[in-house]
């Protein structure tokens, strides 16, 4: 390349972060654009830190719309709304349900499944260039659950094993031995250990950010307003000043859909609102991420102690976090591992998704120099380098020997 081609990226979490490391390693001169700084409470800052490669199978299940009035009703359950939301959800309600037959589901799983057997390999080409110090721990994730009979979770047993996920039924008793410290209301679970966890996201992604400017890569503290084109460049605008690129990748999450209106596609995209919160100086307590199926809420050792992970709540991007959710996830942590300190540090986060559960990766159907690289919904920090390696092979026009149509924002078209 005899002239670096300019790169531009919108959003820098760990979509837009991956997708410049990888950019660079193709020879592009990358500039990131974000309105907060890297690593803020907005972008891969409040996950669960799950590495999680065999989680294919998304909540567009077959059986999922069954349990959903007992979900809402239940107040320890994981799903909730904001009511005021409602009117705005229900297109991406109509088509998320059209999604729950037994062959879109298959659809989903099998091209997450894809992309996911290649998630840890493309985080350790990253990890090779950085210096880790503990951050990244080989422990496995359990799953577990308090059904007496395997019949609830038999289609996603089922489903993966169909897929090839390794994965490990475990007993009451096996579930002891693995962490002692939960209270026995389980009954029965599944293992991954192969799946890994972060003990600290933050550090991770700004370790990434610094080896990105190490590497020359520039990073702009701005909001982009719009995306106009110059002679089929497009032109990021800010603040009044624009700024030209060779071709541009939008990879800002759930706040990717302004940009996309204004680009002509109506992509159906949304937000699951998440939360957390912290169990300072009580990591010692679990061995690895452990998930409460039933209650659809997680819990992960980290530095900053126990993060305590979960719910989906469907209200948009600007309704204020919700107490009750907070609450929740209090209830849920002392429901499994008794007497905890006070919590700390309240956070609200937003998944972007699609009604259809994958992400969309690829060229823009209006404007051939205009990629997208969003909604990753829950697997947005698992999948945030391998995305990045897709999309940076698309732009150098490499093949990737993938099949990417799935991925298309043309499939909402």
């Amino acid at each position: 390349m005899s002239e670096k081609l300019k790169i531009g990226i919108v959003g820098s979490g760990i979509q837009g972060i991956s997708n410049a490391l990888f950019l660079q390693k193709k020879g592009f001169d990358v500039t990131i654009f974000d309105r907060n700084e890297p690593g803020s409470p907005v972008a891969s800052y409040g996950n669960a830190g799950h590495f999680s490669p065999y989680a294919s199978l998304s909540l567009n299940r077959t059986d999922i719309l069954a349990d959903v009035p007992a979900m809402l009703l239940s107040s320890t359950g994981p799903l909730a709304l904001k009511w005021n939301y409602v009117p705005k959800m229900i297109p991406w309600f109509i088509k998320f349900i059209f999604n729950t037959t037994k062959s879109k589901m298959m659809h989903t799983a099998k091209n997450m499944h894809q992309i996911l057997d290649l998630a840890l390999p493309a985080y350790d080409e990253l990890f090779e260039e950085i210096s880790l110090e503990g951050l990244v721990e080989n422990k496995g994730i359990l799953y577990i659950w308090n059904d007496k009979d395997l019949k609830s979770r038999e289609l996603e047993i089922k489903v993966r094993d169909e897929l090839g996920v390794k994965q490990q039924l475990v007993n009451k008793k096996e579930i002891h031995d693995l962490e002692p410290n939960i209270k026995p209301f389980y009954h029965a679970g599944v293992y991954y250990p192969y799946a890994r966890h972060a003990r600290n996201p933050k550090k991770i992604l700004l370790k990434f950010f610094e080896l990105f400017k190490k590497k020359g890569g520039k990073f702009e503290k701005k909001n982009i307003e719009d995306i106009l084109f110059e002679s089929d460049k497009p032109v990021f605008v800010s603040d009044g000043k624009k700024y030209v690129f060779d071709k541009v990748i939008i990879a800002c999450g759930a706040f990717s859909k302004k940009l996309t209106d204004n680009l002509g596609e109506k992509i159906p995209l949304d937000t699951e609102r998440g939360y957390h919160v912290h169990f300072k100086n009580c990591d010692h307590l679990l061995n690895r991420p452990v998930i409460f199926s039933n209650r659809g809420f997680g819990i992960t050792p980290m530095e900053q102690g126990l993060r305590v992970v979960g719910t989906v709540e469907f209200g948009g991007l600007e309704n204020p976090l919700s107490k009750s959710r907070i609450k929740n996830l209090i209830n849920n942590a002392k429901y499994m591992l008794g007497d905890l300190p006070e919590h700390e540090d309240e956070w609200l986060g937003f998944r972007p998704t699609l009604p259809d559960f994958l992400p969309v990766m690829g060229p823009s159907k209006n404007h051939k120099n205009v990629f997208y690289c969003f909604g990753h919904h829950h697997l947005g920090w698992t999948l945030g380098p391998i995305s990045g390696k897709i999309v940076s092979g698309m732009i150098a026009g490499e093949n990737t020997n993938l099949d990417l149509d799935p991925y298309s924002s043309k499939r909402f078209n």
